[in-house]
């Protein structure tokens, strides 16, 4: 059975919508660990890694101190995904906005002793900026942008160049930049816009994100940010975006990847309790980690799970 670690990332420094930060203290307190021991997956609480100064105490703050709070921040949780998950656990990084990505494949990378590592990356937006491009002075913007090599010093410091851009694959991508796509552009980074997940079906365009992600390096992870969902499905995000993939249906098709053999870790992130109804994004999150991470004998089918 996949034990799992499960890693709350308390910011939302990095983002213009800041309630993100109590998504992991959220996500807890809706008994999340417990819920998925009731449906036969081992999971138990690693840590919470918070900031040193919570949104609501400090509404006004903005660059360069939010940069900062997002440096240290990320620098934190990469030594908690390094370190404070034993051999034979799986790392669930939970967030707090998409800047956390820098921490938590920061950590992996260190984890697997800087060998090659893939990512897919699902999500309506590229995060791929940086400073010089971003209109939005937000961090959680780009984090992609920072695990290729390009970006703020104290952000390469933690996670700089540690993915090589024919190891990134994006699914479902609606909403960027051109300064930002140009970038992955130029890299090669093959995305998977919405139009064509709609055509080809999810199922397929998953598949060859897996297949991507893993060819030729020693392993990959998988990082959801929730407003790659349609929004009907994740009320309590801060960054709608319409006509995105649903839920069940990513539900159905993630089948599994949590049991395949070259999964490094997991990252779900941009949950904001105060803005979800009737708790429908967090039970996403949990039927999605059900799915991806239910032991092989509680299963029907493994999808994903082959190597």
């Amino acid at each position: 059975m996949t034990k799992v670690a499960l890693i709350g990332a308390a910011s939302g420094w990095g983002a213009g919508f800041r309630q993100a930060e109590d998504g992991p203290r959220g996500l807890r307190e809706y008994g999340l660990a417990e819920r998925l021991g009731e449906r036969g997956v081992a999971a138990r609480w690693a840590a919470m890694v918070s900031t040193q100064k919570h949104w609501r105490a400090f509404p006004d703050l903005g660059p360069p101190e939010t940069f900062e709070l997002v440096a240290r921040h990320n620098a934190a949780l990469a030594d908690a995904v390094a370190e404070s998950v034993p051999a034979g656990e799986l790392p669930v990084v939970l967030g707090g906005d998409h800047a956390i990505a820098i921490g938590t494949w920061g950590g992996v990378a260190r984890r697997m002793g800087g060998a090659p590592f893939g990512l897919v990356w699902m999500d309506a937006h590229l995060d791929a900026h940086t400073l010089a491009t971003t209109p939005s002075q937000n961090a959680h913007g780009m984090s992609a942008a920072v695990l290729l090599g390009h970006g703020m010093p104290e952000f390469l410091a933690i996670a700089g160049g540690v993915l090589r851009p024919e190891h990134l694959c994006y699914v479902g991508v609606r909403s960027y930049e051109v300064a930002e796509w140009a970038l992955l552009r130029r890299l090669g980074v093959k995305i998977f816009y919405m139009e064509e997940v709609r055509e080809r079906g999810l199922a397929a365009v998953v598949t060859e994100a897996v297949r991507i992600a893993s060819t030729d390096t020693a392993g990959f992870g998988l990082t959801i940010d929730l407003d790659g969902f349609d929004p009907e499905d994740v009320p309590g995000v801060g960054l709608k975006v319409a006509d995105g993939i649903r839920g069940a249906e990513a539900a159905r098709v993630l089948q599994g990847i949590g049991r395949h053999p070259r999964l490094r870790a997991l990252e779900i992130v941009e949950y904001s309790p105060e803005l979800d109804r009737e708790q429908r994004t967090a039970t996403l999150v949990l039927d999605l980690l059900a799915s991806m991470l239910v032991p092989a004998s509680l299963r029907a089918s493994q999808p994903l799970s082959a190597a």
